[in-house]
């Protein structure tokens, strides 16, 4: 009896840990995608060259990723984006030719098939010091230093309403908040009206993001990304990021990018569009 009484006890407990296969719900775990890129510029004459030109070097380093997490009722994606790079040209010194890091959070309720609610959270800023290499100091001689990290930082929170009418494009509309911080270059976050220097900025507004992942050929893809913010109390003035990327496989790990970003922010910008363009060959590492 006592031995009966065991086995019984281990069936039950044996049965409750398990599922009918036709009911268990098989719950996706976080998914990471990660890859490195590594380009690299080097020139070098000696002194009997005589065709003229000036020793360079160059190099540029980036990581672009993205973890999702997909339940049945939610969909949580964080992306992030992270870039640097140099260049030494003949006797000048070493100047910065990248510098980014974007990282962004987005939650996703599914209600709907196409529509449905989100929250997100992005921040924006960059790893080193900037200057402005056409002015410099008259006291010190040295380039004019324009930004470092988190100088300026911006922070933005946001919920609304997101669209997807096919899986290469999504687009999201709803209410942020969006925050400059400042420490010591505060022409990002001041307001030229008021006498007193502001260091951070905080703003309310509405904000539009649209994202294009789209492949083109089967070693050509393109994605592109619009950021649109419109404060309530300056609803004339749209601040606006743009993202593009054309990127050509070569080989297992040589691709060719051509980027092109866009940058409108007032007052900073004075109202005109900065415009940066990027062609780059290199080697493309895939680490998850």
């Amino acid at each position: 009896m006592r031995k009966l009484f065991v086995i019984v006890i281990a069936l039950f407990a044996a049965n409750a840990g398990a599922q009918p296969a036709d009911t268990a719900k098989v719950i996706k775990p976080w998914t990471h995608n990660l890859v490195g890129g590594l380009n690299l510029t080097q020139v070098s004459f000696n002194d009997n060259w005589a065709q003229g030109g000036e020793n360079a070097l160059a190099y540029a380093m980036s990581l672009v990723g993205k973890s999702g997490n997909e339940l049945p009722k939610t969909n949580w994606t964080i992306s992030y984006k992270f870039a640097f790079g140099q260049t030494k040209l003949g006797s000048q010194g070493i100047r910065k030719t990248d510098d980014k890091i974007d990282v962004e959070s987005n939650l996703t309720f599914k209600v709907g098939t196409y529509v449905n609610p989100y929250v997100a959270a992005t921040l924006k800023t960059q790893f080193a010091k900037g200057f402005d290499y056409s002015q410099k100091d008259t006291k010190t001689g040295k380039f004019q230093q324009v930004s470092k990290f988190l100088d300026p930082g911006y922070l933005t929170q946001s919920a609304g309403l997101g669209y997807q009418p096919m899986p290469q494009i999504k687009t999201r509309l709803g209410v942020a908040l969006r925050e400059v911080i400042t420490s010591e270059f505060n022409i990002y976050a001041d307001h030229p009206a008021t006498q007193a220097i502001e260091k951070t900025k905080v703003e309310g507004g509405l904000e539009s993001v649209t994202e294009v992942t789209w492949q083109l050929q089967s070693n050509l893809l393109f994605t592109g990304k619009v950021e649109l913010f419109d404060a309530f109390k300056n609803f004339d003035l749209i601040i606006m990021r743009s993202d593009n990327t054309l990127a050509a496989k070569v080989s297992k790990y040589v691709t060719v990018n051509f980027n092109v970003q866009l940058l409108k922010e007032p007052p900073v910008s004075r109202g005109k569009i900065q415009v940066k363009q990027t062609l780059a060959i290199g080697l493309n590492f895939t680490f998850l």
